[in-house]
């Protein structure tokens, strides 16, 4: 019973004390003490609220981070979209620009039957006995394709069918040691016979001494022979060697068909070489 009358005893003095309190300060008389409590206390709120809004910027950041870091990433699988659909459509259009070239070639020949095929492997072997430098092509005897028919593209002369399968055919390519093209100079009709070289460029052999080639003539198929039509692009001058004591010049070849990048072929399927002609290539010792 004491202690309960004590806590009442505190609870009025500490009423008292506060309505005294709010008497003398809505009567100004507290001012002096606020300002010196204000002075005190001043310094350690400016410090809690400069906290208080560093806080609040480190939150701020980090959300501000993770939103900067989900839109990089939504933006960086764009750009790699875009980069995959424009290489797409750089190689759609090259595509389409090959295509367009063997379409104009057939219509500058159209004495010609043509038949495109795709390359659908390169193969070059050597041996102690032989060399072979060949592609692959999707056509086979099923698409009409016989040995020894013509393969070319816009550019000029590959080689010929040497091996045909159902579906797939080889090409013997003229760079290959064992083809031979009668060609001749397209500035002065000079003959001579284009050969692979193993590991070089082909070679124009058996021009005769006072045959006049130089360096830049284009070299053409002259029909001769009958395994090839006549007037078929082969290739460029870039060399020629000679020699007074010897009964023939020769010149190297650059062909006019980059070898290392076919994708396309033709094949001259309406030509038939002349009975006799090798369908495939003899051995080179």
């Amino acid at each position: 019973m004491k202690q309960l009358s004590n806590r009442t005893v505190v609870f009025y003095v500490l009423a008292a004390v506060c309505i005294v309190l709010l008497v003398l300060s809505s009567s100004g008389r507290l001012a002096p003490v606020e300002g010196v409590f204000t002075t005190v206390a001043r310094p350690f709120l400016v410090a809690f609220n400069g906290l208080g809004r560093q806080i609040n910027n480190v939150f701020t950041t980090a959300r501000d981070l993770a939103t900067l870091r989900s839109r990089n990433q939504q933006l960086q699988a764009q750009a790699d979209t875009l980069i995959i659909d424009n290489l797409r459509l750089k190689e759609v259009g090259s595509e389409n620009e090959r295509l367009r070239e063997l379409l104009r070639f057939r219509q500058l020949n159209p004495t010609y039957d043509f038949r495109g095929g795709q390359v659908i492997a390169r193969v070059i072997s050597g041996g102690t006995s032989n060399y072979l430098a060949t592609i692959a092509i999707d056509l086979g005897a099923e698409h009409g394709i016989e040995p020894g028919m013509p393969v070319v593209t816009e550019r000029g002369l590959v080689g010929r069918i040497y091996k045909v399968g159902p579906s797939t055919s080889t090409v013997l390519l003229i760079t290959d040691p064992s083809s031979g093209v009668q060609a001749l100079v397209k500035r002065n009709r000079a003959v001579g016979v284009v050969t692979g070289q193993a590991g070089a460029q082909p070679v124009m052999d058996f021009v005769p001494q006072d045959a006049d080639i130089s360096v830049g003539d284009e070299i053409i198929t002259s029909g001769l022979g009958g395994n090839f039509p006549k007037n078929l692009v082969i290739g460029q001058v870039v060399s020629v060697h000679q020699r007074d004591y010897e009964m023939f010049q020769q010149a190297t070849i650059r062909p006019t068909v980059n070898f290392d990048r076919l994708e396309f072929v033709l094949v001259i399927t309406n030509f038939q070489p002349l009975p006799g002609q090798p369908a495939e290539p003899e051995s080179v010792g």
